[in-house]
């Protein structure tokens, strides 16, 4: 069953602008990006891509033509693409969900299969192959599988901070078979896949916002009371997200079990900590499949290649549930927003042939990295954005990536609207303190 109603000429729509993205993306790709001082690291995720027979639309497997491997690789897609089943077929990505392991900044949530580029890796590209294979199972060097290029690099910040972590490199490929690909998930890696349909990430329907504890990293260090005392202060914070309904999910077995074999009642303490800060992992209830921070970030500017162009548009700036505080950063970056959102429209994001990929500049050298540079400034602490240290879409030469562009500047624009706030609540604070003590000091002199 289809995640959601689908009409046929809606798919036919969507894999012919897939196939011109796809063509796009082989033939303009995007720079290189070297690490910025004092960042070895360096990550690569590949975003797998199939397309999926309608029941109206099948193919004869019997008759099915194998992929020209010593073709050109625009010859390759256009032959894919000229097949019926694939010109009336739904589009999908492939997402994993990551094992909860104790340390990782990304446990639990929805990602690319990927991982850290080895010393015994050529280059990037041989990092996301690699990877796939160890985590879920599949090889991207068959015949059955054609490698159309690269999405934008980008340096991953610390939360909120300017200190980097890693580079990543973000492949696309793209399988050329009409049947599932069998997986075999590494357990301590994956929890699950899910194969998801274009058209789902595209609706308006699917988006929604992940909730984020942001004090948690209170709890090493302030405590409990400070985790709490900054909860009724701040509340939760928002993020763009979109709900996955996939067409397809494999669960690791292996993780199924454990899980199982560790569940242990919890005390009335555990579950009043529950209740009171919201532990994900002491909750009894699956979370929903949500799309959220550093991925979403890689995701979006390619959905924004593909009809109507909104994928950027949909996306939402972070925020906090305190009505008080979301009002303050709403104020503190109002003009900043509006700003970002101009240059998307009317800056360097061009669409020639009906993608957002600028195809005579994309290839550009990257320019030269200062430590001082704000450029896309984000982090993954819940924000899950890194920045792209590629030519500047100040230039109009540049290209760099939407979501980069629209969050430059407003997390020093949300640290100012927190000084603000504290300071607000300090002062109103002392306000309603010194009013107690003034009227309690009348009643007492008063009484006497």
């Amino acid at each position: 069953m289809q995640a959601e109603d689908t009409t046929p000429s809606q798919y036919s729509a969507l894999s012919s602008s897939l196939h011109h993205v796809l063509l796009d993306l082989h033939q303009n790709s995007y720079p290189h990006v070297p690490n910025p001082p004092q960042c070895k690291k360096r990550a690569s995720v590949a975003l797998v891509l199939r397309v999926r027979p309608t029941y109206n639309h099948r193919p004869d497997r019997s008759s099915l033509p194998q992929n020209d491997t010593s073709a050109p690789v625009a010859d390759q897609l256009n032959s894919f693409f000229s097949q019926p089943w694939v010109q009336n077929g739904d589009p999908e990505a492939l997402f994993i969900k990551r094992a909860s392991r104790v340390g990782d900044r990304w446990t639990g949530h929805v990602a690319l299969p990927g991982g850290k580029r080895d010393p015994e890796d050529v280059d990037d590209r041989a990092a996301a192959i690699r990877e796939a294979s160890e985590e879920v199972g599949l090889d991207l060097t068959t015949d059955d599988c054609i490698y159309v290029g690269n999405l934008p690099e980008r340096v991953v910040t610390s939360s909120w901070g300017s200190v980097p972590l890693m580079v990543l490199c973000p492949y696309v490929f793209l399988l050329t078979g009409s049947d599932s690909p069998v997986l075999e998930l590494q357990p301590d890696e994956v929890a699950s896949t899910h194969w998801v349909s274009l058209n789902v990430l595209l609706s308006p329907s699917s988006r929604t916002v992940e909730h984020v504890d942001m004090t948690q990293r209170l709890s090493s260090t302030g405590g409990l009371m400070a985790r709490l005392a900054s909860r009724a202060m701040m509340g939760y914070m928002q993020f763009s997200a979109i709900s996955l309904r996939p067409t397809e999910t494999l669960q690791c077995s292996v993780n199924l079990k454990r899980n199982l074999a560790t569940v242990q009642p919890t005390s009335w303490l555990q579950r009043c900590r529950s209740v009171v800060c919201k532990s994900q992992q002491s909750s009894n209830q699956a979370p929903p499949l949500l799309l959220w921070g550093l991925t979403l970030g890689i995701l979006a500017d390619f959905l924004d290649m593909l009809p109507p162009h909104t994928a950027v548009q949909l996306w939402k700036y972070p925020n906090f549930t305190a009505p008080d505080l979301r009002f303050l950063v709403n104020l503190v970056t109002y003009r900043l927003r509006k700003r970002n959102i101009h240059q998307i429209k009317f800056g360097a994001r061009r669409r020639p042939s009906d993608t957002a990929i600028d195809g005579e500049t994309a290839a550009l050298p990257v320019v030269e990295v200062h430590e001082k540079d704000d450029r896309n400034h984000a982090g993954i602490g819940g924000l899950g954005i890194g920045r792209y240290y590629g030519p500047s879409d100040k230039n109009p030469d540049g290209s760099s990536y939407a979501v980069g562009i629209m969050l430059r500047g407003y997390y020093q624009k949300i640290r100012l609207a927190l000084y603000i706030f504290v300071a607000w609540r300090m002062a109103m604070g002392s306000v309603a303190a010194l009013c107690a003590w003034r009227y309690i000091r009348r009643r007492l002199t008063r009484d006497a």
